[in-house]
C-alpha cells in the first residue's frame, strides 16, 4: 500500500526537548545550594518522564516524603519553560520539507500532555504544518496501547498500513505495530543506556533524520 503519512513521537524523535528539561533540573538544584550534575544523568531518564528525571536530579526515591513536591514543582516550571531551548533535531527541518514536497501528511502522536505539547508546536511554528496532534488528553490509553495511533489514523481517514510511525522508545514501536502501521525506530533520541532500538522489532532503524529521507524515497518508489 502506498505511503500516505508519517507520524512522529515528539520528545526524542521530532524535537530535542532535553535542553529545557536539563535547565529546569539544574535550576532546582542551584536554588537548593546543590552543585550541577552531569547532564547525561538527566538526558538518560527523559523517556521515563518527570518522575524519572526528578529522581535522577536529586538521587531520590519516589517513595521519599519530599519527592512529590519536587515533581510538582518540576511540572509547574516546565509549564512556563517548555519551549525556551527546545528545537527540532538536526536534519528534521529538511525531513519535514521532503515529506511535504512528496505531498505526504505528517503529524505527532505523543504521551506528552496537551498543555505542554500544543504550545511547543505553536512556538516552533509547527502547529500549522502538522495535520494532527494526539496527546493523552484525547485517549483513554496512552502508548504503548494502540489507541493513540488508531485514533490518529481514523481522524486522518487513513488505513494504518499507509502510515509510518517514527519513535525513540519501545512504547512507540509497540503502539504502531499493534495499530497496524509501519514503524521506524531512531537511535538519536533519548535511549536509556541499557536499551537498544535494534531489538524493538521496528520495520526500520535509523541513526538520524536524513536516513529517514532515504526510507521515504524507497517507500514511495516501491509503490
Amino acid at each position: 500500500m502506498r505511503l500516505r503519512a508519517v507520524l512522529f513521537d515528539m520528545d526524542g524523535t521530532l524535537l530535542d526537548s532535553a535542553p529545557d528539561f536539563i535547565a529546569i533540573c539544574q535550576a532546582m538544584r542551584q536554588e537548593r545550594g546543590l552543585e550541577p550534575i552531569n547532564e547525561k544523568l538527566i538526558r538518560d531518564q527523559i523517556s521515563g518522564g518527570a518522575r524519572a528525571m526528578v529522581a535522577a536530579t536529586f538521587a531520590m526515591s519516589p517513595e521519599e516524603p519530599t519527592f512529590e513536591a519536587l515533581r510538582l514543582e518540576f511540572l509547574e516550571r516546565y509549564q512556563s519553560h517548555c519551549a525556551v531551548f527546545t528545537h527540532p533535531f538536526a536534519g528534521m527541518a529538511e525531513l519535514l520539507g521532503e515529506i511535504e514536497k512528496a505531498k505526504l501528511i505528517w503529524g505527532v502522536v505523543t504521551n506528552k500532555p496537551l498543555r505542554y505539547a500544543e504550545p511547543i508546536m505553536q512556538q516552533l511554528g509547527l502547529a500549522e504544518r502538522s495535520a494532527i496532534l494526539i496527546c493523552p488528553d484525547h485517549v483513554t490509553n496512552s502508548k504503548p496501547d494502540p489507541e493513540p495511533m488508531t485514533l490518529a489514523c481514523k481522524t486522518l481517514g487513513l488505513d494504518p498500513a499507509s502510515v509510518l510511525f517514527v519513535g525513540d522508545d519501545l512504547r512507540d514501536i509497540e503502539s504502531g505495530r499493534a495499530a497496524g502501521t509501519k514503524t521506524a525506530a531512531v537511535t538519536y533520541g533519548y535511549i536509556h543506556p541499557d536499551d537498544n532500538p535494534r531489538h524493538w522489532g521496528a520495520d526500520v532503524v535509523v541513526d538520524n533524520p536524513q536516513e529517514l529521507i532515504g526510507v521515504l524515497d524507497r517507500a514511495l518508489c516501491s509503490c
